[in-house]
């Protein structure tokens, strides 16, 4: 079974939240006017990725920070000569000249800067075959890179990859390069600020991402928008669809746990057991302050791992009048306080209808299909 079609008619992005939900294993193969990719998902996480869009490979990368020497990198490449079907990183750790740590870490980093790349695509051809890693059989990349031991979040890399691209778009606004009495004089014309004023993080966030919410492909993206700018305000969160019963895990950014998006997503807890919870929910404002002990939040916290928070916040989601989805958030890492998070409730509230207008598209598709119908 494959995944076949164009970039046109389905994103990076949902793709990767296809196969992240679905817990798929298997390889992403992408060609495009601007070149060749793979991505090894195994279990819904990535492991292994590899372009030819970048110069050289992770061999190069190795060798740019020193991490193995010249005459060794000559030696590798005259045995990968011979031995086609092995990756230059999977070479030198066989001759001993790199540990499993920094072939690890330097994986991570490369394939952080290609997914980053990937994201800019949005023409080209995609498929997804499931439970083929014969990534040599698929793709038409040179080098197949190195397999990280550990895989890693499509979530996570996809909003490193949007943060990345976010601050790139800041600096061109900003515009970097030009004299220092012209910038001052973009400043002012644009903010009415400054050009050495300090901006407020939340303010800053809601003017990169407040056009990306205007027209969203889809309710994941505006799930990984909402979880992408609560991570500049806080170091770790939930965000939670909220029945009516019950609390239902959808996404996560800072948790340290093991397979924290798989976990998150597993998590259901019964909210009504909690007269906390039902008071933040029912009042439909954010809250933020201690957390009340009892057995459901105390279930939260076991989730979450770590100990009790000083200070948390939640901030509900409310669509055509109902909280749908509940954000929670906390810097139980550090302890340190909260900043100004007035910006963050107004792309929260701005998410809020997002989803509406979302729904009612679906809801206007779906009769015009009921209308196209023939009757019988």
């Amino acid at each position: 079974m494959s995944l076949v079609g164009r970039l046109e008619d389905l994103a990076l992005s949902d793709i990767f939240q296809i196969l992240s939900i679905g817990k798929k294993t298997g390889t992403l193969v992408i060609e495009s006017e601007e070149g060749n990719a793979f991505i090894v998902f195994k279990n819904g996480l990535i492991v292994r990725a590899e372009t030819d869009i970048l110069e050289g490979n992770i061999g190069q990368d190795l060798l740019k920070k020193n991490i193995v020497k010249d005459r060794i990198f000559a030696i590798g490449l005259n045995v990968r000569k011979e031995l086609p079907g092995k990756s230059i990183a999977e070479i030198l750790f066989e001759l001993g000249s790199v540990s499993k740590e920094s072939l690890d870490k330097t994986a991570k980093k490369r394939i952080e800067k290609i997914v980053y790349h990937l994201l800019l695509i949005n023409q080209g051809d995609f498929r997804f075959e499931l439970d083929n890693l014969d990534v040599r059989g698929l793709s038409k990349v040179d080098d197949t890179g190195w397999e990280v031991s550990k895989g890693i979040s499509p979530e996570y890399l996809l909003m490193e990859g949007a943060r990345v691209h976010d601050e790139e778009m800041q600096k061109e606004d900003l515009g970097e390069g030009l004299t220092e009495e012209a910038a001052g004089e973009t400043w002012e014309e644009d903010w009415g600020e400054h050009p050495h004023a300090v901006e407020r993080k939340d303010i800053s966030a809601l003017k990169s991402l407040t056009q990306e919410l205007r027209f969203p492909n889809s309710t994941s993206e505006i799930t990984l928008l909402v979880l992408r700018f609560a991570s500049d305000m806080f170091q770790r969160g939930v965000l939670f669809m909220v029945g009516e019963k019950e609390l239902a895990g959808l996404g996560q950014f800072g948790l340290d746990i093991e397979r924290a998006d798989e976990k998150i997503r597993e998590t259901v807890l019964m909210y009504e057991k909690s007269p906390f919870l039902r008071k933040v929910i029912e009042n439909g404002q954010p809250f933020k302050g201690a957390l009340e002990r009892d057995g459901v939040t105390e279930a939260i916290m076991r989730e979450l791992g770590g100990g009790w928070p000083a200070e948390i916040a939640f901030f509900p989601v409310i669509t055509e009048g109902k909280v749908v989805a509940l954000l929670y958030c906390d810097n139980a890492g550090s302890g340190e306080g909260f900043s100004e998070t007035e910006g963050l409730e107004i792309f929260i509230s701005q998410a809020g209808l997002a989803l509406e207008k979302s729904l009612l598209v679906r809801k206007l598709q779906e009769f015009q299909k009921e209308q196209g119908r023939p009757r019988h």
